[in-house]
């Protein structure tokens, strides 16, 4: 692929003069194809792989711009249930090409069994329709030990841990950061400079955790493998987004996995994931210009869940909590845990949408709360009595607020059926609009079950 340029090669920029000294002013051009973006809007499982899911049905590329397989997003489709961790959602759509960028740390060996675990439920020719950018990050299997010994060594210091995944993404992103991670183009590059990295990289977390044993050579026998694997599917990833930008017209789904209360900048810091999972993250994990961006849909459950540990202010440590677990079957897809369960929270949603911009909202799960004889919204966080303004970055702050909560009459009524606007109870209806109305963006989806079909589309 040459990377000399030439007039030609940019849109708008057609009729460049045969004299490139001739002084005619460059003709304006539009900023290119737009780029939709859906975003968790609390702590993540709020069911975006079904947005997706619904999105990617009319989507040319769909993108995953940051995380790795930290992420757990399940998609019904036809009565199947597919479970993806770093394919994005939307490679179940058999015309429609997927993206995995550099800001993605992957898992190989995890990759490919996630592809081979979802062929045998029926996806088919995934390998020919996914593109991985060069310049994206490596987990190793001793990336995920690691991660392991960390969270015992906190659980040993401090008497608690963050709970993560254990899936290696937080100690792949810190060897990112310390500029001594390696990249697919390594991988795929001299193997032999390769190999040599590799050791360094293992020899230096080895001096920081001595329990850590790694048999390098049959790691690198491996990772030789899969590097031919992957090698059909690899591409500059900037160039590619660009061409994809300014060609011909297309419909860009980028995918974000986590939500904006696990970003590592404005979530719940320390109980957090280790990339940006706002919508920033989607220009830099993909390299593409704010400029490009249209769309961005926040989901959010009707109620709200939490995996592991941190602040969780409508948690409902109670029957009410129980039953949104066992109704909402909120059990972890990547992890298995069990999430824990509380009230929907508006501030929360709040904030989110000052980070992200929001221009529409998926409420999903309303089905979950049809048994409720009383459904309650937290509207605001109070300490000592008083209101607090913001949403607080300090988490001793955060586990001292009370919540104040607006009280709605339960619907009593199966909603699971519901197709359109005017199938759902009055009293559904009423708690949609007041929670559209708290936070100002528009609810453009409200869930009332598993599949596709069960997304009323609201505008």
């Amino acid at each position: 692929m040459s990377l000399s340029w030439s007039g030609k090669d940019h849109k708008g920029y057609t009729n460049a003069p045969s004299n490139p000294t001739q002084g005619l002013k460059r003709p304006r051009s539009d900023t290119g194809n737009k780029v939709t973006v859906v975003l968790g809007a609390q702590w993540g499982d709020e069911g975006k792989g079904k947005v997706v899911d619904l999105l990617a049905t009319e989507s040319d590329l769909v993108c995953r711009c940051q995380g790795g397989n930290n992420a757990g997003h399940t998609v019904v489709v036809e009565g199947k249930e597919y479970d993806f961790h770093l394919l994005p959602s939307g490679i179940v759509n058999p015309k429609t090409i997927c993206v995995i960028g550099n800001g993605v740390v992957i898992h190989l060996p995890g990759l490919f069994e996630e592809a081979e675990n979802n062929e045998n439920k029926g996806l088919k020719g995934w390998e020919k329709r996914l593109i991985v950018s060069d310049r994206a990050h490596l987990v190793f299997d001793f990336h995920q030990v690691v991660d392991g010994i960390q969270e015992t060594q906190r659980q040993e210091k401090e008497g608690k841990i963050i709970g993560t995944t254990k899936k290696g993404i937080g100690p792949a992103y810190t060897s990112k950061a310390s500029r001594i991670g390696l990249r697919v183009c390594d991988l795929l590059g001299d193997f032999k400079e390769f190999s040599t990295k590799f050791k360094n990289l293992v020899s230096q977390y080895q001096s920081m955790y001595l329990s850590l044993t790694v048999d390098t050579e049959s790691q690198l026998k491996k990772l030789k493998e899969y590097g031919e694997r992957l090698r059909p599917m690899v591409r500059d990833g900037v160039f590619y987004m660009y061409e994809a930008l300014h060609g011909p017209p297309k419909r860009i789904l980028v995918e974000g996995a986590n939500a904006a209360l696990l970003d590592i900048d404005f979530g719940t810091y320390p109980f957090v994931t280790s990339s940006n999972c706002t919508v920033g993250g989607a220009c830099t994990g993909l390299g593409i210009p704010p400029l490009n961006i249209g769309e961005v849909y926040g989901v959010s459950k009707a109620y709200t869940t939490r995996v592991g540990i941190g602040a969780f202010p409508t948690e409902q440590l109670n029957a009410t909590g129980e039953l949104l677990q066992t109704r909402g079957h909120e059990v972890g897809v990547t992890t298995g845990r069990k999430r824990r369960c509380g009230w929907l929270d508006l501030v929360i949603l709040r904030y989110a949408h000052m980070i992200n911009g929001f221009t529409g909202i998926a409420l999903t799960k309303l089905d979950i709360l049809d048994v409720l004889d009383e459904i309650k919204v937290g509207v605001a966080y109070k300490i000592n009595g008083k209101r607090v303004p913001n949403f607080p970055a300090n988490m001793e702050l955060l586990h001292k607020v009370e919540v104040e909560y607006e009280n709605f009459p339960g619907w009593k009524s199966d909603t699971s059926a519901a197709r359109k606007w005017n199938d759902l109870p009055s009293k559904a209806q009423n708690y949609i609009r007041f929670v559209e109305n708290h936070i100002g963006v528009p609810i453009k989806w409200v869930g009332v079950g598993k599949s596709r079909e069960c997304m009323i589309q609201m505008f």
